[in-house]
C-alpha cells in the first residue's frame, strides 16, 4: 500500500491547516488539496486559503496582538510570498497574512500541498478514492474533509466592489473594526442570525438598520423581539438593498432601497453593510457520499469527535459548524480531526 496517503485533506482555511501541521507532526505526511485557482472559485469566494483569505485585519485570533508584525512575517514567510502580498498594515495580522502564516508552518512539517479541487470521492471502498479537477487519481486511508461554507451575498456588482471595503459577512469578525464604529451601519437579513448580528453590531454603532424584504421576521420571538425593543436598531420593512454606495477611496458610504410595498427607492446613509442571509457549506463535490444535515453540512456522528456518517472520514471547521463558524474554532476542529484520523489510523493497525 505504499502508493497510499495515510491521510488527505481537501480543504485550506485555518481547520485545514491545522489539521495538515497537527497530521504532520504526527508523521502522517498528510497531502492537502487546498483547492484550485478557477475563475468558478473566486465567483464563489473558495479559492485556496479559504474565507479568512478574502478578511482585512484580524483581530480576535489568539496570540496576534495590535502591533507591527513586519519583522515577523520578513522572518516567518519566503520572499518570494511577502514579494507578492500585500503591505503589511502595521496594526496586526491581515486575513492574508494570517492563512500563509499557517500555510508556511504546514509547510515546515514537509505537508505536501496540491493545489486543485476534489471533484469526486468513492467513500463505499477503503482505501478511499479521490479525484481532482486535473484528473489525479488518489488513494487514502483516510481523509479530513474541511473545505468549509462560503457566505451568501446579494449578487450586486457594487456589493462585490466593496467587500473588506465596507462589505461583511460576518459582524463578529468585522464589526469592532474602526471603520465601523459610531457608524450608521446595515444589517440585510430577518433571521435569527440577522438578529444576532444586528445586536452585537449596536454595541459599537451609533445605529443599526436592519433591512428586510417582507414585514414581519422570520427569526425567533425572542430574538427578533429583542432586536425590535432594542434602542439602537431600526427596521426598514418591505425593503431590499439594490445598490451599495461608496468612493473609491472611502469605501462604503450608504445603500440604495428598494420598497416594494411603496414601490419607490432610497437612499440611506451608512458607514458599513452587513449580510447575514446564510452560509452554503462547500460539500457538492461529496455527491451525496456523507450524511449531512438540512441546510448541507455535513453531519457528525458523536459529539465532541470530528467522525462523519463513514468511518475514518472526518470533518473539520465550517463545513460542519453553522453556529460558531470563527477562525479559531475551525482551527480547533482541525486539530481535533487530525488527532482523530491518527487515533483512527492506530487503531486499525495501519501506523504499524
Amino acid at each position: 500500500m505504499s502508493d497510499v496517503e495515510k491521510v488527505v485533506i481537501i480543504g485550506s482555511g485555518p481547520a485545514g491547516w491545522s489539521a495538515a501541521i497537527y497530521a504532520a507532526r504526527a508523521e502522517l505526511s498528510p497531502l492537502v488539496f487546498e483547492g484550485a485557482q478557477t475563475n468558478e472559485n473566486q465567483q464563489n469566494g473558495t479559492l485556496p486559503l479559504g474565507q479568512l483569505n478574502l478578511t482585512t485585519e484580524v483581530e480576535n485570533f489568539a496570540g496576534f496582538p495590535h502591533g507591527d508584525l513586519s519583522g515577523y512575517l520578513d522572518s516567518a514567510l519566503p520572499k518570494k510570498i511577502r514579494s507578492i502580498m500585500a503591505p503589511h498594515s502595521g496594526e496586526g495580522v491581515s486575513g492574508p497574512e494570517l492563512m500563509e502564516l499557517m500555510r508556511q508552518q504546514a509547510k515546515n512539517f514537509e505537508t505536501r500541498i496540491i493545489t486543485d479541487d476534489i471533484v469526486e470521492v468513492d467513500f463505499d471502498t477503503h482505501p478511499f478514492k479521490l479525484k481532482s479537477l486535473e484528473g489525479k487519481e488518489i488513494e487514502a486511508l483516510s481523509v479530513i474533509v474541511a473545505t468549509g461554507a462560503r457566505a451568501n451575498y446579494l449578487g450586486l456588482d457594487s456589493e462585490h466592489a466593496y467587500k473588506n471595503r465596507g462589505v461583511s459577512a460576518c459582524a463578529v469578525c468585522d464589526g469592532a473594526l474602526p471603520r465601523f464604529r459610531n457608524q450608521t451601519l446595515i444589517v440585510v437579513g430577518g433571521g435569527d442570525s440577522a438578529m444576532e448580528e444586528a445586536t452585537y453590531l449596536a454595541k459599537f454603532a451609533s445605529e443599526v438598520k436592519v433591512v428586510h424584504r417582507r414585514e414581519s421576521l422570520r427569526a425567533s420571538k425572542i430574538m427578533g423581539q429583542r432586536a425590535l425593543d432594542h434602542p439602537k436598531i431600526d427596521f426598514v420593512w418591505n425593503s431590499e438593498v439594490v445598490e451599495v454606495l461608496g468612493t473609491e477611496d472611502g469605501g462604503v458610504n450608504g445603500v440604495k432601497v428598494h420598497d416594494s410595498k411603496e414601490d419607490k427607492t432610497s437612499e440611506i446613509e451608512a458607514g458599513g453593510l452587513f449580510l447575514a442571509i446564510g452560509h452554503t457549506p462547500n460539500t457538492k463535490f461529496l455527491n451525496g457520499a456523507l450524511e449531512t444535515t438540512d441546510k448541507g453540512y455535513i453531519k457528525l456522528k458523536q459529539p465532541g469527535r470530528t467522525y462523519t456518517s463513514v468511518e475514518g472520514v472526518f470533518a473539520a471547521g465550517d463545513v460542519f459548524d453553522d453556529y460558531y463558524r470563527q477562525a479559531i474554532t475551525a482551527a480547533g476542529s482541525g486539530c481535533m480531526s487530525a488527532l482523530d484520523a491518527e487515533r483512527w489510523l492506530a487503531e486499525k493497525g495501519y501506523l504499524d
